[in-house]
């Protein structure tokens, strides 16, 4: 079971410190989080499915060096920032880990680069969690290119989360998510109802090896995909709001902080949104 502490809530709370901010840059912030009509400001291919619309897609032909995605992508994404603490605050306070695009996100040979590490000068553990500007959606498909290094103590948990962030009651479905040490990898989709639950299945896989991993959300079903293939099926009490897509990876809520030597990158090929033709978001 996930901590009821979460990333998006401190998007939340730093909503509320920056009120005066948000006033003025309002409707990009809601489209930022997948709460506004927000459209990719790149022209889309054409789909590459029969009877689906590209929502978002980007395969990242764009070089970023460290320090500059979000110079360079800041149209299409936007990410926690410093000085913001991933889920494990609430168990480990300082010894948590921070989001810094800055000093994790870059894009080369085709890649987005997140470097989980932790930086002596700072004193702290840098995670990152970057989101793409999607519209208003809630059911979709959602897909995701990537492999990691080994590094022990951080996990990828790449997620839908509530545009409400009324949690548990309006759900959360997390895919991939594992521990980046060479554990298996699982899906989860936690039940939209006040009292939690959840199903859980197993992907056969980890990080180790470039995979394809996909999230088909439609009214009461979500399918979970390896390469293509569905590993899982959950029908009960599925997300039916309104959700965002956060390719999160961070420190292991549980247990102690990682090796300050540890550290490695999470590679991301290409991200992918597809909506079916007939359907339109609000």
């Amino acid at each position: 079971q996930r901590s009821l502490q979460r990333p998006r809530l401190v998007w939340r709370r730093r909503v509320g410190l920056v009120a005066v901010a948000i006033l003025v840059v309002g409707v990009l912030g809601m489209a930022g989080c997948g709460t506004g009509p927000a459209t990719s400001p790149k022209p889309l291919p054409p789909s590459d499915r029969a009877g689906y619309e590209y929502v978002f897609y980007d395969n990242f032909d764009t070089p970023a060096p460290l320090g500059t995605f979000l110079d360079v992508y800041g149209d299409t994404f936007r990410a926690y920032d410093e000085p913001y603490q991933d889920t494990s605050r609430s168990k480990r306070g300082t010894t948590s880990g921070y989001y810094d695009p800055g000093r994790t996100l870059s894009v080369a040979n085709g890649n987005l680069d997140a470097w989980l590490h932790y930086d002596s000068t700072l004193g702290k553990y840098l995670v990152s969690a970057v989101i793409p500007k999607l519209p208003t959606m809630a059911y979709g498909q959602f897909v995701i290119r990537l492999r990691t290094d080994k590094i022990p103590g951080y996990k990828a948990v790449p997620l839908l989360w509530p545009d409400s962030d009324n949690w548990p009651a309006d759900g959360e479905i997390d895919f991939p998510e594992g521990p980046l040490d060479g554990s298996p990898w699982s899906a989860v989709m936690h039940y939209a109802q006040s009292d939690g639950g959840q199903d859980s299945f197993d992907t056969g896989v980890n990080g180790d090896h470039w995979h394809d991993y996909e999230i088909d959300w439609s009214p009461g079903q979500v399918d979970f995909l390896v390469d293509g293939k569905r590993i899982g099926r959950a029908t009960h009490a599925v997300p039916a709001q309104p959700m965002h897509w956060v390719l999160q990876f961070e420190t292991l809520p549980d247990g102690p902080a990682p090796s300050k030597d540890a550290q490695g990158h999470v590679y991301i090929d290409w991200v992918k949104v597809y909506r079916a033709v007939s359907s339109s978001s609000p």
